[in-house]
């Protein structure tokens, strides 16, 4: 029998001890490659994050407005291209696919939009929409912007997207609401990049309050029938920063905030009063649940785009006025000069022409549902929202945001327009918004936390071993 030497058994036994120490703290492995090119106009917090992401090769930025998710996700692909002499395709919303192109030319990383839905060599950029037309076989890697949109779409759409992401090596998620109130969506963006399923995460971290394992979209963020089994949540956010970097200011990685210091923001409040009122009622009373705010807010369109029409209609300057229904956004674009609406019925291209022509300041007011156009834009040029508040606080925050964002120069002005029986929706948008902040707080710190764990672990590979071994 042949023994071996003592040195070997025990490198053998440290080997797979450390495995198992990494597979019983859910830290994922780094399969990435050492950057092959970082241009010198990121920001130190930029270049961090971007080199992180190409290190670890299958990642997700979860960075705020503005904090320059595009450049960083360019110099992601590019480096990908050289590293595998191949293509990466970086989908994006709606009319973000000509910024994104825009922003190559900017930075001098050469970007194409595919003709006749042929990839060329290097990177492609599309729409959404686009992805059906293509095939993964062609990419060596891949980039989702404005992730959380995932989950506007339905369940077919979202499931191609998951799928064609599973087939690539290199992978890059990049959004500016790590979701919201709703730590499903982490489950989902782990399961596109090839990490824990999303019930594989919700059962090793979460207790199903119902006693079953239904999985319908709510259940963990809206309805509260998950909640963290004993002592899971510190190991949760520990496992989420092994595949995730989470910003809202540079501070957040130790870096000096310098220009990236927001604007301030005035949000005005007005209350309508409504025309009509239910049978039997004297009084205009809050709405009791869905069906009697939806109830509501059909019968006050008037009331409410009145409004809208008289805070936008002679101001001269531009704005960005969000609805819900097709009447709403055909009433406000006969009420305001100079208004264009952007409808679902719209072809993607004449929405891509509308979406630009306001960017570009050809035409002053826009208007269109959070749905449409409220991920990836930048209308920094735009210092006045006003909206229909709704219970999706991330429709909320991301339409406000694409005026309020890092690069803004002036002070935004948001005007939420409701009536006297919406009071209870603006109180669950609230009630989110402190839900939201609380939980991007625990990412950030567990964020650093696992920044410490990078420098000792992923370096050094020192770990502290029984003695046995």
């Amino acid at each position: 029998m042949t023994v071996m030497p003592r040195d070997i058994v025990e490198q053998a036994a440290s080997a797979d001890y450390r495995r198992f120490l990494e597979g019983k703290a859910q830290i994922g492995t780094r399969d990435g490659f050492r950057p092959i090119w970082m241009p010198g106009f990121l920001f130190d917090f930029q270049a961090s994050l971007t080199e992180w992401a190409i290190e670890k090769g299958r990642a997700a930025v979860f960075a705020d407005c503005g904090l320059g998710k595009t450049p960083m996700q360019l110099v992601w692909a590019e480096n990908v291209v050289r590293h595998t002499n191949g293509s990466v395709l970086i989908l994006t919303p709606l009319a973000v696919a000509p910024q994104t192109v825009r922003e190559g030319e900017k930075f001098g990383i050469q970007c194409h939009r595919p003709i006749a839905w042929k990839p060329r060599q290097g990177i492609n950029v599309i729409n959404y929409e686009q992805l059906h037309h293509f095939d993964p076989n062609d990419f060596a890697g891949a980039v989702c912007d404005e992730s959380s949109i995932l989950k506007s779409f339905d369940g077919a759409r979202k499931q191609e997207i998951t799928q064609f992401m599973r087939q690539m090596k290199y992978r890059l998620l990049c959004t500016a609401t790590a979701a919201p109130n709703d730590y499903f969506e982490l489950g989902t963006s782990s399961e596109a990049l090839g990490y824990l399923g999303h019930m594989d995460m919700l059962n090793r971290f979460f207790k199903n309050d119902l006693g079953n394992s239904s999985t319908r979209r709510g259940y963990l963020g809206a309805t509260n029938k998950w909640r963290f089994k004993g002592h899971a949540e510190d190991p949760f956010w520990q496992w989420v920063c092994s595949w995730a970097r989470a910003i809202r200011k540079p501070s957040d990685l130790g870096f000096a905030d310098g220009d990236f210091i927001l604007p301030t923001i005035h949000q005005r409040e007005h209350v309508v009063d409504a025309r009509t009122l239910l049978d039997g009622e004297l009084f205009a009373l809050p709405a009791i649940g869905l069906d009697e705010q939806r109830d509501e807010q059909r019968r006050t369109i008037v009331e409410r785009c009145e409004r809208v029409a008289a805070l936008t209609a002679d101001t001269r300057e531009p704005a960005l006025v969000w609805c819900h229904f097709n009447d709403e956004g055909d009433l406000l674009e006969r009420l305001i000069p100079g208004a264009v609406q952007v409808s679902g019925s719209d072809s993607d291209e004449a929405k891509e022409e509308k979406f630009l022509a306001f960017q570009g300041e050809q035409a002053r007011v826009l208007v269109t549902k959070p749905k449409i156009g409220a991920w990836g834009l930048n209308f920094q040029h735009c210092a006045h929202v006003t909206f229909f508040p709704s219970h999706s606080f991330e429709q909320f925050y991301q339409g406000v945001r694409r005026c309020w964002r890092f690069g803004q120069k002036r002070p935004v002005t948001v005007d939420v327009v409701t009536t006297e029986g919406g009071r209870d929706v603006l109180a669950n948008l609230q009630r989110k918004a402190g839900g939201a902040d609380k939980m991007f707080s625990r990412l950030v710190a567990h964020m650093r936390e696992q920044l410490e764990v990078d420098r000792t672990v992923h370096f050094t590979q020192a770990e502290e071993l029984p003695a046995w071994l």
